[in-house]
Formats: C-alpha cells, sequence, structure tokens
C-alpha cells in the first residue's frame, strides 16, 4: 500500500495532463495552422480533432471505471485486451516516445534562452548541451525528492506558464478585428485571386497539424495508482483535456482576427510572440519568450514524471526488468528516473555529433505516440462487447469515434511514419524476449509470430530507406 503523503490528488492530477499537452508547440501553433488552412477551416479542424481526441479521453474515463484493477496507464489496456507482446510494445513506444520528446525540450528550451542570451545559437550547441544537462539533473533530484514534491512543484509551474497564454487571449481579444478574421473565410481565394485550396485539402492539413498536440491526455491514467481517489482520475481527464483544448482554440483560432492567413503562416518562429507584438509592441516578444521558457520547463518536468512512472508499472506488471521497480525512501521509482534520464542524457550528447539528430529524434516521438492511443481505443471497444452494449449505447459509440479516428491519423500520417514506428519497436524486442525466459513464459502466440514476421519486413525496408525516412 503506497503511504499516504505519495497519493496525488485531483488539482496535481489535472496539472499533469496539462502540464505534459501544454508543451512550447502553442506557441507557434497558429502559424503551424495557416500553413494548410483558413480562419473558417481552422475552427472545422478543432471540432474534428477536439471530437476524435475527446472520444479517446473517454475511452480512459470509461476503461479507468470499468477497469480499476488495470492501474499501469495506458498500456495495461493493451496488455489486458491483446496480449503481452502488443502490451510490450505499447509502453515500449510510449516510453520511448516520452523520452525522445524530454530530449527536444532540453533544446528547444535553451533555444528560447538564446532570445536574452545568445550564446546558446540554435539550442543545438555546446552551451546548451551543457545548461540543458544540468537541467536535466535538477529535475532529476527534484522528482525522486518524493511524488508530492514533483507533483506540487508541476502544478506551481502550469499555473506560470498559463499566465503569458491568459495575457496573450485577452490582448488579442481587445485588438480583434472582424473584418481581417473574415477576409477569405474558407480560404478558397488564392492571393492572386484564382481559386485556392479547397475545404477538404485545408481540412486534412490542419486536422493532420492538430495530432501530437493533445500527446500527454493520458497523464492521470498513467498515475491512477498513486491517485488518492479512483474517480479523480476521470475527472483529471476531463478537465485536463477540456482546458487545453479551448486555449489551443482560442489561441489559434483568435490570431486569424490579428493577422491574415498569409501574415501568419510566414511569421518566424515563436510566431506568438510577433502576434502580440502587433498589438502591444515589443512587450508582447519579451512576454511570449519568458512563457515559451517556464513552458518548455513545465512540459519537461511532466514528461519526466510521466516516463519515469511508466517504466515503474511495466516493471511491476512484468513487462519490464525488476530493477525498474526500485523505490526509495520517499516512494520514488529511483532506478526508472535514473534509467530515464541516462538515456535522455546519452541522447542529448548527439546532438553534437550531427545536425541531423534532432530531426530523426521528433519524427520517432511523432510516430510511436499513435500505437498505445489505438489500442486504448480498441480495447474500450472490446470490453463494450464483453458487456454486451449496443451498437448506438454512448461508450460504444465513442469507442468506435475513437477507433476511427486513430486509424484515419495512422493512414494520414503515411507510409515513412509507420516504418519509423517499426524501427523504434522492433529493437525493444530484445528485451521482450529477455523479460519472457526470466519468467519462464512463452515468448510469442501464433499471431505474435506474425506481427513480428510484418515488424521484421518493415525495419529492413526501413533499413534500406533511412536517409530518405531521417529528412521526412
Amino acid at each position: 500500500m503506497k503511504k499516504a503523503e505519495e497519493k496525488i490528488g485531483l488539482f496535481p492530477l489535472t496539472g499533469i495532463i496539462i502540464g505534459a499537452i501544454l508543451g512550447a508547440g502553442i506557441f507557434n501553433l497558429m502559424k503551424q495552422m495557416a500553413l494548410t488552412a483558413s480562419a473558417g477551416v481552422t475552427i472545422l479542424g478543432w471540432l474534428i480533432a477536439g471530437i476524435g481526441m475527446g472520444s479517446l479521453a473517454l475511452c480512459m474515463v470509461y476503461l479507468n471505471e470499468k477497469r480499476p484493477d488495470l492501474n499501469a496507464g495506458i498500456f495495461s489496456y493493451a496488455q489486458e485486451g491483446f496480449g503481452d507482446y502488443l502490451g510490450f510494445n505499447s509502453v515500449w513506444g510510449y516510453w520511448i516516445s516520452v523520452i525522445i520528446g524530454n530530449v527536444a525540450f532540453g533544446t528547444l528550451l535553451f533555444s528560447a534562452l538564446a532570445y536574452f542570451f545568445p550564446i546558446f545559437g540554435n539550442g543545438q550547441n555546446i552551451p546548451s548541451i551543457i545548461g540543458a544537462s544540468i537541467v536535466l539533473w535538477v529535475l532529476h533530484e527534484m522528482i525522486i525528492s518524493g511524488l508530492d514534491k514533483a507533483t506540487i512543484m508541476n502544478a506551481l509551474v502550469m499555473l506560470a506558464k498559463l499566465i503569458p497564454i491568459v495575457i496573450f487571449i485577452v490582448c488579442i481579444i481587445c485588438g480583434f478585428n472582424k473584418h481581417i478574421f473574415f477576409h477569405d473565410f474558407w480560404g478558397t481565394v488564392a492571393s492572386n485571386g484564382s481559386t485556392g485550396s479547397s475545404i477538404l485539402t485545408q481540412l486534412k492539413g490542419t486536422v493532420l497539424a492538430t495530432i501530437w498536440v493533445f500527446i500527454g491526455v493520458e497523464g492521470a491514467v498513467v498515475f491512477s495508482g498513486r491517485a488518492k481517489k479512483r474517480s479523480d482520475v476521470g475527472k483529471a481527464t476531463i478537465l485536463g483535456f477540456g482546458a487545453v483544448a479551448l486555449i489551443y482554440a482560442a489561441v489559434t483560432v483568435l490570431s486569424f482576427g490579428i493577422m491574415t492567413q498569409s501574415q501568419l503562416k510566414n511569421l518566424p518562429n515563436p510566431a506568438m510572440a510577433y502576434v502580440l507584438e502587433a498589438v502591444i509592441g515589443k512587450p508582447g516578444a519579451v512576454v511570449v519568450n519568458i512563457g515559451v521558457i517556464i513552458t518548455i520547463f513545465g512540459a519537461w518536468m511532466a514528461n519526466t514524471l510521466l516516463a519515469e512512472e511508466v517504466a515503474y508499472q511495466a516493471g511491476l506488471r512484468d513487462l519490464f526488468p525488476k530493477i525498474f521497480t526500485h523505490e526509495n525512501k520517499s516512494g520514488m521509482p529511483v532506478t526508472s528516473t535514473l534509467i530515464t534520464n541516462l538515456i535522455v542524457q546519452v541522447l542529448l550528447l548527439s546532438f553534437l555529433i550531427t545536425d541531423q539528430a534532432y530531426t530523426l529524434l521528433s519524427n520517432l516521438s511523432s510516430a510511436v505516440i499513435l500505437l498505445p492511443y489505438t489500442l486504448v481505443a480498441l480495447f474500450e471497444l472490446k470490453v463494450c462487447f464483453r458487456e454486451h452494449e449496443k451498437v448506438y449505447s454512448k461508450n460504444m459509440i465513442v469507442g468506435i469515434i475513437a477507433t476511427v479516428y486513430m486509424a484515419w491519423l495512422i493512414y494520414a500520417q503515411g507510409m515513412m511514419y509507420l516504418i519509423l514506428t517499426v524501427l523504434a519497436l522492433l529493437p525493444g524486442t530484445i528485451m521482450y524476449i529477455y523479460i519472457c525466459k526470466y519468467y519462464k513464459k512463452t515468448i510469442f502466440s501464433k499471431y505474435e509470430w506474425v506481427i513480428l514476421g510484418v515488424f521484421v519486413v518493415l525495419f529492413v525496408y526501413g533499413l534500406m530507406n533511412f536517409n530518405t525516412i531521417v529528412q521526412l
């Protein structure tokens, strides 16, 4: 039984979700949207993304209530529903994705600091790597000092990074120009007066741009085994998702009332700074860049909590080696945290070897997260069928929408991202085989051999076309 002080309540759980989802990407999101779509299509895109990812969030809420015995995060649903091998690949893919995301946070943090201290350049030079390494191990010490302290700090940082975002939203509401907003509202007129992109073409690009911005919505589920009350997990998931969805929609849609689509898509990074600068002048850029720094730090902390916890829980369910379950006097999985951060440290050093490292790692992080999410949606349907729920029941409809949405995302991201996923997953099979032999379990069932065969074929193809994939 966990000690009382190690349990976390509704507010810290919600803070973990918002902290993990609300990363540095929000400060450039209006530019990303404008690259593919107009104001009207952006609104449609957020509606579709909200319904799709909202359905996935509701799947997690339903499964949390229906299967309270599964405390090991979203990968426990994959293991329970589809066997140990897919369960392992789910947790391995999720763990790798979060770790790689933390490496990106390290370079982004010092790239943002370069606005005030030019010595840090693009965030990938020697001073930046040294700085990121120092921050990494400061975070490590903060986290292993105790879950209650770490979650309180994460919640405080989460509140701090919301301040510049709220300032931005208030300012652009005050400076909103409806004539700019409704000019070519559907983006169907090109700059030369000819016909622009169709709404469907724009919509596809917009929805693709929203794929990754909700990563972290599973935060409360990952910590369900440490929650003070089981009901807080579902509440935190809904509150966290709803809050972030509203913030994303407000920041991007309202920006179209300050600048036209063509102006937004040509802004330097971070685009939010230049939108706010257009409203209140130079102080706007300063406010946003401070916000970027706070936000990256907060996201880095929240994602480290997710990474160490998911690896710890995997160790408890015999999917990772038992070494990952070692705890310190504060009840924190100290070995899991140490291994996670050692990998981040090694990957940070890789930036000194090649400038392609960041691109490859970013693509990998984006690619592998869809497997755990898809298996959550499928397990929701499986549980509904076991419970003999009607096709038109709320839970069945939510499961179907989430599954269709995940399937569409896998299709829309393209074959190269699928191959990147396999490149990240297959090496983990070596550890899976070791674990199965250690616990004297059957390594692969018949259908798992088929999955492994597909993985191997795609892995070989990926190695043969590695240079092309790196340049995606």
